[in-house]
């Protein structure tokens, strides 16, 4: 066997989309909302169920028919910016309009670290069947950490270090090619939103594009 190396394989992108989203107050009020529900919080859970050695988390999980309730109008404009990005990426990837351009958002997280929690599983958004339906996933930090506090995303395939900075929003493939954790949470707290965008299938989505 003799491994070929292609023409330009080294340019080849990661996929990877970055914004900040505006305003940034939006990212306060979620963190507020988050602070302000100490029922709703939850130990975050991995599509395993609840495995601390893998993702040590406390969550709130949105569903969509939530979003309809007048106290939760936050989740409303943060879905305005974030569409806002999405709009943009397909425009840096136009070949996305031919079966991509309208994605919904079902379930989604609100998350918070603290000191010496993280996701420690290099994992990758789609991995079976349960989950075969999503295309994108996307996560927005909530505030800065510093970077000797740790906290950041290492996409491991591209060696890519993201430090969370407060409205930062990524937008990546569920694929496996986009294996990625978090760094452990050396000092403060982390904040984050984040969820998945996938095929049309449920009418109770929020609908993007």
């Amino acid at each position: 066997m003799e491994t070929v190396t292609l023409q330009n394989q080294n340019l080849s992108p990661n996929f990877i989309g970055a914004w900040i989203i505006n305003p940034l107050s939006i990212c306060d009020d979620l963190i507020q909302y988050f602070e302000e529900n100490p029922k709703k919080q939850n130990a975050g859970a991995t599509s395993f169920g609840l495995r601390l050695d893998s993702k040590n988390s406390v969550d709130i999980t949105i569903q969509p028919r939530d979003l309809k309730l007048q106290s939760h109008d936050i989740f409303d404009r943060y879905f305005k910016s974030l569409f806002s990005c999405y709009e943009d990426y397909v425009v840096q990837w136009p070949f996305l309009k031919t079966f991509a351009e309208k994605v919904q958002i079902g379930s989604f997280n609100l998350q918070r670290y603290h000191q010496g929690q993280h996701f420690q599983a290099i994992h990758t958004e789609r991995r079976g069947l349960d989950s075969l339906h999503r295309i994108f996933a996307w996560m927005t930090y909530l505030n800065d950490v510093d970077v000797k506090d740790g906290g950041a995303t290492l996409f491991s395939h591209y060696d890519l270090e993201i430090q969370p900075r407060k409205g930062l929003t990524l937008i990546w493939p569920a694929e496996w090619t986009h294996a990625h954790k978090g760094s452990l949470l050396k000092a403060n707290s982390k904040y984050i939103v984040t969820g998945w965008m996938h095929f049309p299938h449920e009418s109770t989505s929020a609908s993007a594009g």
